[in-house]
């Protein structure tokens, strides 16, 4: 029976840190105490470094099936890992889109063979497949997901009446993405009839606006309110969209939920200019204002997760001009990282930021025995050293697209060991090629 102690850990846990010693039994955590005496256990002295949950993200895209030349479940996963990152869940839009369950279970079928972490599928919804997404079974699959903007793929949903069936009759957490199409695309109009074929990123907030998200979102919201909806509004980039959502209600009782994405907190339109279509991405990155309100939403209560939507593409497609330069940036090596520097800001601090990316995480989608550093846990765990000062480079780029937008940029904070059920898949700094990863499972 494996066992392992990780001695003298600061245990960032529970709103706190503390120094602790953890039991790992098999592929839970047995005991949490201090001075814990055992035999035949491996023991690792960690003299200080941090101690998290693993971390869980709650919008990805791994592209398998259908565009695995940008990436696939098992390099992303890979590089999930290397950022602390022990569970994702997945989005439907890979070609085919998950739109029946046999597509849905195609995917699990292949990340239960490749995935270096834990995971778990977004159910797909289309114009015309609600009872496809009524056979959904909430216990295993982590929502539907709806996309009522049209991002990469080809899943929008358009049609008033589709919206008032999925909203009333879907029972489980539906999560969307909400940007109103036709306002884009009146914008779009107005950009090429002024700039033709000449449009650069600069234009990006400007033809994704504002108001296109709220449009979206507020309708969304709307429709949660009168059918009692469980809804996710993912990736909120806007000022004005923080008073859609409620800072007084516990988490546990809340109906209508909002994550908050590490790039639209820590990039603002300025970064257009040198990055340009790198950070090309639905809804697209806005304004100083919009990103200093988002911080402070954060910090407010408004939003429950931090997630990264990340979403490789080729450095190639990323090279062609805006109008066929595809949206969407790879991250999840990087979200804590990226947030760690809000830490070392003194924004936000360890304990809040760890609520966020694990803690909330797992009581929102009200995920089975994952989230948190206490005895009888899935021993999904990371170990931090929250001073560490590394730069970003192709050398350490582990996505399959080889490329990051923070590429030249310090960064103060590194996972430097992952644990996913009881195993480590990245330790001291090294992939160990263990795939470890497990099919999440949700309390209903």
């Amino acid at each position: 029976m494996g066992q392992t102690i990780l001695r003298n850990a600061n245990v960032v846990n529970r709103g706190e840190i503390k120094t602790q010693d953890v039991l790992i039994k098999e592929d839970r955590i047995e005991r949490i105490d201090n001075q814990i005496a055992t035999t035949n256990a491996e023991e690792i002295d960690l003299n200080g470094l941090w101690l998290i949950p693993g971390i869980i993200d709650d919008q990805v895209h791994f592209r398998e099936p259908g565009l695995t030349h940008k990436a696939n479940i098992g390099t992303e996963s890979r590089a999930a890992a290397a950022g602390g990152v022990t569970t994702f869940m997945e989005m439907p839009n890979t070609k085919p889109a998950s739109l029946t369950q046999e597509l849905l279970q195609e995917k699990y079928d292949v990340a239960a063979k490749t995935s270096t972490v834990n995971y778990s599928f977004y159910m797909g919804a289309s114009n015309g497949n609600l009872e496809e997404v009524l056979k959904t079974d909430a216990s295993k699959v982590c929502g539907v997901k709806i996309f009522m903007g049209s991002s990469t793929g080809n899943m929008l949903v358009d049609n008033r009446a589709t919206l008032e069936g999925l909203f009333s009759n879907v029972k489980m957490l539906i999560a969307t993405h909400c940007e109103d199409e036709q306002t884009i695309r009146t914008n779009m109009e107005k950009a090429k009839s002024q700039y033709g074929d000449s449009i650069t990123a600069l234009m990006h907030p400007i033809i994704r606006n504002t108001e296109g998200c709220y449009l979206s979102s507020s309708m969304a919201v709307e429709m949660a309110k009168k059918y009692g909806t469980r809804l996710h509004i993912l990736h909120i980039s806007t000022e004005k969209e923080i008073g859609l959502f409620s800072n007084d209600i516990p988490l546990t009782d809340k109906n209508i939920t909002s994550e908050v994405c590490v790039h639209h907190l820590y990039f603002d339109e300025s970064y257009y200019y040198p990055l340009g279509n790198k950070v090309k991405c639905n809804p697209a990155i806005k304004s100083v204002q919009d990103r200093e309100a988002l911080l402070q939403g954060l910090k407010d209560g408004y939003f429950d997760v931090i997630a990264t939507d990340h979403a490789p593409h080729t450095i190639e497609e990323k090279s062609n001009p805006y109008l066929s330069a595809p949206s969407g940036l790879p991250l999840v090596q990087h979200s804590l990282s990226i947030m760690l520097d809000f830490y070392h800001r003194g924004e936000l601090d360890a304990p809040f930021i760890i609520d966020k990316m694990c803690h909330s995480v797992a009581d929102l989608f009200r995920i089975t025995d994952r989230g948190y550093i206490d005895e009888g846990k899935y021993a999904d765990l990371a170990i931090v050293d929250p001073h560490k000062k590394w730069t970003v480079d192709k050398s350490n780029v582990a996505y399959k697209c080889g490329w990051s937008p923070l590429e030249g940029f310090d960064l103060k904070g590194k996972v430097l060991s992952t644990m996913c059920n009881g195993k480590w898949i990245y330790r001291d700094d090294k992939f160990t090629e263990v795939k470890a990863g497990k099919r999440v499972l949700f309390s209903y």
